[in-house]
């Protein structure tokens, strides 16, 4: 049986962040990176991968604030596959007070629109987060192990944790980290996490068949929970905005978009672009674990056993926060793994 210490389950965004922070906090730790598809292809594949410097709370605001400065430096590192891209925020009149509170980097105000108010707002980008999570496991890969296409399907405490893959090997571990983005009702480990009162919702965003020019920027409509992004390396738009549909299988909802999913999209589209409204004909369907506080879940589950997650459809934006809380609850460095 192999021997680790730590092994991280899930190779989507939090799950690559993790083992890369991991593996810089404990330089001479065993590291595996367990993925049962291939990196970065579960919702992180299927994600928007937006970043603007928002929190509807004290502790979001000061993860994004931390991973805005990650991200930065990381991209300069490793070349990552990250767009800057000008951003405004468009709200109601009376929504001012908190819009000043949520969002960080806020430029000038203006009330060009009627009943409404608009910011610029700094230091906004998307990425390509598939293609961020990849180049971050590879280049990790002379540190750590990334084994893909491989699932766990019995973990167990047994001297550290025991994880008994599904083509018949095992592993044991000092220490895990659970990263399974929505998929928190795996039967692996869903006695685990129960406790945490975690719920999957699915997320939408459809595609806009436009191509954005040059000086197109992202527009977040406050007040929907929406935002519309020009995705310029892709050729179209993108609207993401909120679905209210809950308790979903994410093995089942990533089959495409229902026919509700578009009329929906289209519906709120028609009240700020209804020229855009007609131009909605496909799309990306995903969904992602939320908390009952709305915010990022980092605990210690069992002794050894920490789940990192629940990021509630920001995983991109938030991971590198995500990853830090982690590597501080992994700490003090890991010891030499057993049975080796």
């Amino acid at each position: 049986m192999d021997g680790v210490d730590i092994a991280i389950i899930g190779g989507g965004i939090i799950g690559a962040v993790t083992a890369y922070e991991a593996a810089a906090a404990f330089p001479d730790a065993h590291i595996a990176v367990v993925e049962r598809g291939l990196v970065g292809r579960g919702a992180t594949g299927r994600s928007a991968g937006v970043h603007f410097p928002r929190g509807a709370t004290e502790r979001v605001r000061s993860m994004t604030e931390h991973s805005h400065r990650y991200w930065q430096r990381l991209a300069a590192e490793l070349d990552l596959p990250l767009h800057p891209t000008d951003a405004t925020v468009l709200a109601s009149a009376d929504r001012a007070a908190s819009i000043r509170d949520a969002y960080l980097r806020l430029g000038p105000e203006t009330d060009t629109v009627p009943g409404a108010r608009e910011w610029t707002l700094q230091g906004c980008h998307y990425a390509d987060v598939e293609g961020v999570a990849r180049a971050i496991l590879t280049e990790l890969r002379p540190r750590a192990a990334v084994w893909e296409g491989v699932e766990v399907a019995v973990l167990e405490a047994d001297d550290g944790w025991r994880l008994t893959l599904g083509h018949g090997e095992r592993l044991r571990a000092r220490r895990v980290v659970l990263a399974p983005g929505p998929w928190i009702a795996h039967p692996a480990w869903a006695e685990f996490v129960a406790p945490l009162g975690l719920r999957v919702k699915k997320i939408v965003a459809a595609h806009i068949d436009a191509v954005p020019g040059p000086d197109d920027a992202l527009e977040v409509l406050d007040d929907e929970d929406a935002f519309v992004l020009p995705l310029h390396h892709r050729g179209h738009f993108l609207f993401s905005y909120t679905c209210d549909d809950w308790d979903v299988d994410p093995d089942t909802v990533e089959r495409g978009l229902a026919p509700a999913d578009l009329a929906d999209a289209r519906a709120v589209l028609e009240r700020y672009a209804p020229e855009l409204a007609p131009l909605c004909r496909s799309g990306r369907v995903f969904c992602d674990a939320y908390s009952p506080a709305r915010e990022p879940v980092v605990a210690e589950l069992r002794p050894g056993l920490v789940f990192a997650g629940a990021a509630g459809g920001s995983g991109y934006r938030l991971a590198p926060a995500i990853a830090a809380e982690t590597v501080d609850v992994l700490a003090p460095t890991p010891s030499q793994a057993p049975n080796r």
